[in-house]
Formats: structure tokens, sequence, C-alpha cells
């Protein structure tokens, strides 16, 4: 699956979605690196130059250069591999956008890899999968940098409810991710190559392409299965990307080789009252879906260099302080479950917000409700009304418009209704 972006004045199509089906089982154990035809280190060239220049990944100033160092899968002379280098040449500024998408990221990412004893070539999937964006959002439902499905994420137990989305947020969908690239080297014995195919089409077209052509007596290689051609380029695109970065063939912008962000626990349910300090953040935290109304979300990420007076911040923020939160007066006909459900909380949280000890409530009780802006409205799409141009009326970003409405297409339809949140301030 694509996902058509802009980048600069760029306008190709590069983005592909995970896999489309959850895996059978999880590995039992951390899958050990072994070589195969798709996983072969790096060349004596490659060797030579580190002998002269002896640092450790950590001790290099360029994450992208902590990355070129431990690369290891071979150079491929297939026509689709250099087709795609070539595309990288001719589109310079490309990486200048993916440079500056993966600044707050591509550390964490990168460690989490090598903690992991994994290829590090597969720091380089977002890249392919969603250009380092993490509101990416496909047609196919696929969501952040790592393009997980929802089967995918609640299979490896990523939290998706009204008011949080951890395939959105870095460190949740980075785990989640890097999982699944274990369980699938497993199922794939140990060829990197068909995992990787796996996670872009899914382990069932993998194995049956790899079946198809053993019963054929042809080679199981990946670049001799018959695949939907999505996942043809899908690998070419990931080795194009690697090669270029192996042999500094393409300037990859500097990102700074240290720790960007940070996480600080949340506990309960928060609206963050400083709302312009809070917005600061937005960009860190696309998992959150209604902000600054802070709900299911585990963490909130952080600048690294910040995270002191973020934790004071949060500290601070008086449980007890409602002047964010909606006031609602119960009506005839009304209960706790009738409630939760018009306002997308559970009817735990609800008893929680409220203090009650009971699912008993009376007319004219007041309750408070998390609202995450000064107005809610419900928009109907009209002819010749677009994404951009209904966000552009209400001073919303087009991202949070589909999020809070679950859009994964740029299309309206006439006479849809579409849940707007706007905020006074």
């Amino acid at each position: 699956m694509f996902l058509n972006r802009f980048l600069g004045l760029v306008v190709v199509s590069l983005i592909v979605t995970g896999c489309q089906t959850a895996p059978e089982s999880l590995p039992e154990k951390k899958p050990t690196i072994k070589a195969n035809p798709g996983t072969v280190v790096a060349e004596a060239k490659t060797a030579q130059v580190d002998a002269v220049t002896p640092l450790k990944p950590s001790e290099l100033d360029d994450v992208w250069q902590r990355i070129r160092i431990q690369l290891q899968f071979s150079d491929s002379s297939h026509p689709d591999v250099q087709k795609r280098i070539a595309w990288y040449l001719t589109h310079p500024n490309y990486m200048e956008e993916i440079s500056r998408r993966a600044a707050p990221y591509l550390y964490h990412i990168v460690t989490e890899v090598e903690n992991r004893d994994l290829p590090i070539e597969l720091a380089l999937m977002p890249l392919i999968e969603s250009d380092f964006d993490a509101s990416a959002y496909s047609h196919k439902h696929a969501s952040g940098l790592w393009q997980l499905t929802p089967s995918i994420a609640k299979y490896f137990k990523v939290k998706i409810t009204p008011w949080y989305d951890g395939r959105q947020d870095v460190v949740d969908s980075t785990r989640a991710a890097l999982d699944f690239m274990e369980y699938l080297y497993k199922r794939f014995d140990g060829d990197w190559y068909h995992a990787i195919a796996a996670y872009n089409i899914g382990e069932g077209r993998v194995l049956q392409a790899i079946a198809r052509n053993k019963k054929q007596g042809k080679s199981t290689d990946f670049f001799s299965l018959k695949l939907p051609s999505q996942t043809k380029q899908y690998v070419p695109k990931l080795l194009a990307a690697a090669q270029l970065l192996k042999h500094q063939k393409m300037i990859f912008p500097a990102i700074k080789n240290e720790q960007a962000i940070a996480t600080l626990p949340v506990t309960g349910a928060v609206i963050l009252a400083d709302k312009a300090k809070w917005q600061e953040l937005e960009e860190l935290n696309h998992g959150v879906i209604r902000y600054p109304a802070v709900i299911d979300a585990p963490h909130i990420v952080v600048p690294k260099d910040q995270q002191a007076s973020y934790q004071t911040l949060l500290a601070n923020q008086k449980s007890n302080d409602y002047s964010q939160w909606q006031h609602y007066t119960v009506k005839r006909g009304d209960s706790l479950s009738v409630i939760a459900k018009n306002y997308k909380v559970t009817v735990s949280q609800l008893k929680t917000f409220n203090n009650l000890k009971t699912n008993t409530i009376r007319i004219g009780q007041k309750l408070i409700l998390p609202q995450l802006a000064d107005q809610q409205i419900e928009y109907k799409v009209k002819s010749g009304d677009s994404l951009w141009k209904i966000a552009k009326q209400y001073k919303v970003s087009i991202t949070k418009l589909k999020q809070w409405n679950n859009l994964s297409r740029d299309s309206l339809r006439v006479g849809e209704k579409l849940t707007v949140f706007i905020s006074n301030s």
C-alpha cells in the first residue's frame, strides 16, 4: 500500500504499509542474526575505512553515520535497486526533509534496534514506510512512523482508544514494530529480505510465493518471488537507501547522535491547563488524539533538554483543577453507560473523574467530563468542501481533523458529518 505525499518539490509515492494480518504466534526468544543470502557482512572496503577511524557508534557525532558503520546487508546490483538509487540521486532535497522529520526520533529508533542486536538497516524502515511522518495514516488504516495496522497493533499490545493511538507514538510503535520483525525473522528461517517483505504485504503472501517457487523448482530468494508490485519495490527502496548511505554517495543531513526526546509517565486523565505551553509538545505526541486532553496515554514525549521543566509542570498540574473540563448536568434517561458512550470514555473513567463510588446518578447532578476544546461542533460536508478548506475555516490542522474523525482518505462525501473541536485561545 502506498501513501502519497509531497516532500519539498518531490511528488513521488514512497510509502507502503505494514503487514495486513496478525502473526500466528510470538517467538519464544529473541532470534540471533545469522548469515543468509539476504544478510551479508559489509564489504572489505568499509572494513578498511573503519580500521582507519576506529570509532564506536556511540562516539560519532551524527546518527546517520552511526547507522552507516553498522550496515550489514550486501550491495545489490538488481535493476530495481539501481533504479531506486538513481531516483534518490536525482531528488537530493528528499533527504533534507527526511532528516528534518527524523531528527526527534532516529536516535531512539537506532538505540532500540541496537539493544535487540538486530540489523541496523531496520532503523531505515520508517523512511520507506512513512517518510518519518509520525502522523501518517494510510487508506488501509495503517498509521504512524512504522505504518502499523490495527490488527498488528492489537496483537503486539499497542493501545488504540478514542483518546490515544499508540501507533503514532514513537516509543510504543517502535517496540511493536521490532517485536513484529523479530517474529517474522524467525518465521522465515533467518532470511531478512523475506521478513521485511512480509512486514509490507503479510506473511501469508510471502509464504505462498515461496511455496509456489519451491513447487516449480525455482529459486526462493526475494528477487525471484512473484509478489505484488508494491512489495517488489519495498525491499529495493530500503536496500537503495542503505547503499547510498554506506558509500556516502548522497548527503544525509546530520542528526545529532544524542537523545533528543524523553518520556514522562502519565497516570489517570489530565487536561493540561496551560494550552499554549502544551501546544509546544503536540508535534511529539501525535498519539494523543484529543490534545490537550491526555487520557489513556501511558506517557507524554518531551524534548530531552526540557525534561525537568516539563516534569515540574506536570507535577504541578492540579488533579482537581477542572477549569478546562466540561460540566454536564444529568438529564432524565441518562445513565453512566449512556453518558460514557456519548463522550467516548469508559464508565470506570467517568466514575474516577467524578469520584463516584457507585453507578447511581440522579437528575440534575453535575458531572465533569473531558473536553479538549471550548467548543465541539458537528460539521455537515457540503458540495465543494475539502479537508483543507474545512481545516482552514476552523483553524485546525488537516491531520487532527482526520484523526478526530478516524479518516484514512483525503476525499469527503457530501452530507458526511465531521466532528471539529475549536479552541478560543
